[in-house]
């Protein structure tokens, strides 16, 4: 079984299918405190920073071990990895039922954040059975993020019957059966012991500039969609003045879309090319934050007749649209920005994997705190959307210089850099996108 090409589909799905299934768990459990922080929120009387510091404290750990874990993963294989990190993050995410001070919280979500390196793990896992369809297998895998939309329902239902504290004990059970289905079903890594470089030269194909481009693509399309997760129910619930559980439910048409649709992403981008894809998604993207960002406005015009006053501001059902569109254009720009790395670097994908879900990871640790302390500065809710579509702005930039100049967006076949130019070591490769 040393060649992915020996292992029959039939078992290469059914990989696939368990390991979505352990990184959807791994996501569930890493998007805990964006439902229970709001009553913790409210016993430890907690500013808009501050809960923002909470939410984001596990997808530091998240975002800073995926280079590490994504390197253990070439060396001892996938299937070890994934069914050790499952059955280690049980442990702090049942000690988080029982703290009470805020330092507590913090660092147990350190610890629990561990779960959101299975990315890293499973990326190049799965890579290795799809050897010719990879856009679609890690399309399929990156529908696992749909533990937040699971999360959304699953948690505040907890919290309603049995507080809080039972939704760090469920999820920890949860994490141990699944770590057991995970090792019954899964299949010895294929691709495990061929990584014998020292960790010098895997880490040296980051000096590639393409790796810190796709770093800045996946730290607003994962980044935003992470930071937006955890941030979006109680946006809800102080904007509209849902309850705990309606709030979850709308926010739930933000991110139950981008899990599912990942796959839809994927094969769009074997079908049009992950540049083609990439575009239009960020594009689609500041679109939708640019609406979004529109904050709740009354205007008193003079008239000849008096004042007239004018309401602006989007309802929270149109609000869950825009949410909807921008959750499926995150999802496409997922599949669409690891289809770049699995076909520029097929035989670095642990380390390159690594270090684009850390650029993802991070920027999720850093939107919610920028989140809160922007709320706290402006008392603007929609102002965490003015910060995105900044972000996205900067990103279609880095696009449009590096690419779209270079290569057609609609097209048959690449198109030279520029007349007379010489290809070099510094031209972006780009597939073809039709």
């Amino acid at each position: 079984m040393s060649n992915p090409h020996e292992v029959p589909r039939a078992r290469a799905l059914v990989v696939l299918l368990v390991t979505t299934f352990a990184f959807a768990t791994c996501f569930v459990a890493w998007m805990m405190f964006g439902v229970i922080g709001i009553p913790i929120r409210k016993e430890l009387g907690l500013n808009a920073s501050e809960f923002g510091l909470l939410t984001a404290t596990p997808v530091l750990t998240g975002a800073l071990l995926r280079l590490p874990l994504g390197i253990w993963t070439d060396r001892f294989g996938g299937r070890i990895v994934m069914f050790t990190l499952l059955l280690v993050c049980a442990v702090p995410l049942w000690l988080s039922s029982y703290a009470t001070a805020y330092w507590q919280f913090l660092a147990l979500g350190l610890a629990l954040g561990l779960v959101g390196a299975s990315f890293a793990v499973g990326t190049p896992y799965v890579a290795r059975f799809f050897p010719h369809n990879r856009g679609f297998a890690m399309g399929v895998f990156g529908a696992g993020v749909s533990g937040a939309a699971i999360n959304m329902f699953v948690a505040p239902t907890l919290v309603s019957q049995f507080g809080w504290q039972m939704v760090p004990r469920v999820y920890a059970v949860v994490l141990v059966v699944t770590a057991v289905i995970f090792w019954v079903m899964a299949l010895p890594d294929p691709g495990v012991g061929r990584s014998t470089m020292p960790l010098r030269q895997q880490l040296a194909v980051l000096s590639n500039p393409r790796v810190w481009k796709y770093c800045q693509y996946y730290s607003i399309v994962f980044g935003g969609f992470t930071a937006l997760s955890v941030w979006m129910p109680q946006y809800f619930l102080n904007e509209y003045h849902f309850s705990i559980a309606e709030a979850s439910l709308m926010a739930a048409c933000f991110s139950l879309p981008a899990g599912l649709l990942r796959a839809a992403g994927g094969w769009l981008s074997d079908r049009f090319g992950a540049h083609a894809v990439t575009w239009w998604v960020l594009w689609a993207a500041w679109i939708c934050l640019f609406i979004l960002s529109y904050p709740q406005t009354d205007l008193a015009v003079q008239t000849i007749r008096g004042p007239v006053s004018f309401h602006i501001g989007l309802s929270a059902w149109m609000f869950a649209g825009l949410m909807f569109a921008l959750g499926v254009s995150f999802a496409c720009g997922m599949a669409s920005v690891f289809k770049y790395v699995g076909e520029d670097f097929p035989h670095n994908l642990g380390p390159v994997s690594g270090i684009v879900g850390l650029a993802g990871g991070l920027g999720g640790f850093l939107l919610p705190i920028l989140f809160g302390i922007m709320l706290d500065l402006t008392g603007v809710y929609s102002s965490c959307f003015m910060l995105l579509y900044g972000i996205v702005w900067v990103s279609l930039i880095l696009a449009y210089i590096t690419e779209v100049r270079r290569t057609a967006v609609i097209g048959t076949k690449d198109t030279p850099a520029a007349v007379g130019e010489p290809v070099g070591a510094t031209q972006v490769a780009v597939a073809p996108v039709l």
